[in-house]
């Protein structure tokens, strides 16, 4: 009998101190306050409702691919996964379990009701005609990147959205420690750059790669996000648009060039293996070799699957190449 008073007393003291856990207290709050959650975001198409916390997300553009993966957020659906896997180079890689909804020009629209997401990601310059049918599956958040108003200061836009994306998926705690982490490691590479004795030194820098055997030549704009990150470098950009380049950067030919002949000048540049420029086309070429940052040996090559168009990720990786191409240790 004693022995059975005992157990009880046990049992009841157990009970009590289940429903005073604090961690099951906080776990069931957490969970009502997502079911109740409801926020207002306002995208490239107005004010959007979204209710709930997103967890089944379709992504059309990988930027914000890379930005829910810096948040610890795998989506579920990424449009042109073979594309992100071979352009995109960051550490954070894309679980097996994603999968791909088209290209990011024409979205599967089948592929993506299949995976019954509860927020699809999409960009206005891409998607915009057919918002409605996305809408159909899904709520929608609309980025427009490329926007007058985003493309002034492309990285500032890429932090802008990032912070939208976190707000979205209640994560903007872990979206202040990205952005504090990549602006540090920004000031590191700034010191490597003093340290080299480059500091304030002039650049221009350069996509190329050819079409029907044709040298083209992007050179990077001063709203750029390459321009931008070797600003935050201490390094000056030496070409200048006439107008605002929505996708920051301007065409140029071969013969553009030679208006950039200052003695101490750096030349950076992104080819693919298969598709140098400039030791092909170029290669002999009087022009090219007569640029002065060719005949002082001032060309820096970065590695072809440098991205200069991705987020908070991508600007991680792309500030390291920039500076282990300047200062070649």
């Amino acid at each position: 009998m004693k022995k059975a008073i005992i157990l009880a007393c046990i049992l009841v003291l157990t009970l009590l101190a289940a429903c005073n856990d604090p961690s099951k207290e906080d776990t069931k709050s957490k969970d009502e306050n997502t079911t109740d959650r409801e926020i207002k975001i306002e995208d490239a198409m107005g004010t959007q409702t979204i209710k709930g916390t997103p967890k089944n997300i379709v992504v059309l553009e990988w930027s914000y691919a890379e930005d829910l993966l810096a948040l610890g957020i795998q989506p579920t659906g990424v449009a042109d996964l073979d594309g992100y896997n071979k352009w995109i180079n960051v550490d954070e890689k894309l679980a097996k379990s994603v999968k791909d909804v088209g290209t990011r020009q024409e979205p599967n629209l089948e592929a993506i009701s299949r995976l019954n997401p509860d927020l699809i990601i999409a960009v206005k310059y891409r998607h915009e005609d057919i918002l409605d049918n996305l809408k159909d599956i899904a709520p929608v958040v609309t980025f427009a990147p490329y926007s007058e108003e985003a493309t002034k200061n492309q990285y500032k836009n890429m932090k802008e959205e990032f912070k939208k994306v976190a707000t979205i998926v209640d994560k903007t705690e872990e979206a202040e420690l990205a952005i504090s982490d990549l602006e540090g490691f920004i000031d590191d590479q700034a010191k490597r750059v003093k340290d080299a004795g480059l500091e304030g030194s002039k650049y221009i820098a350069t996509q190329a790669y050819s079409a029907q055997n044709t040298p083209i030549i992007r050179m990077f704009t001063g709203n750029s996000i390459v321009s931008q990150i070797m600003e935050r470098l201490s390094f000056e950009n030496a070409y200048e648009s006439d107008k605002l380049e929505p996708y920051g950067y301007s065409e140029v030919t071969i013969e553009a060039l030679q208006n950039f002949q200052e003695e101490e000048l750096q030349f950076l540049y992104i080819v693919q293996e298969d598709d140098n420029i400039f030791e092909n086309q170029l290669k002999g070429n009087p022009v090219w070799e007569n640029l002065s940052f060719v005949k002082n040996g001032n060309t820096h090559q970065l590695p072809g699957d440098t991205w200069t168009f991705g987020g908070i990720l991508s600007a991680h990786v792309l500030t390291e190449q920039l500076v282990d191409a300047m200062v070649e240790e």
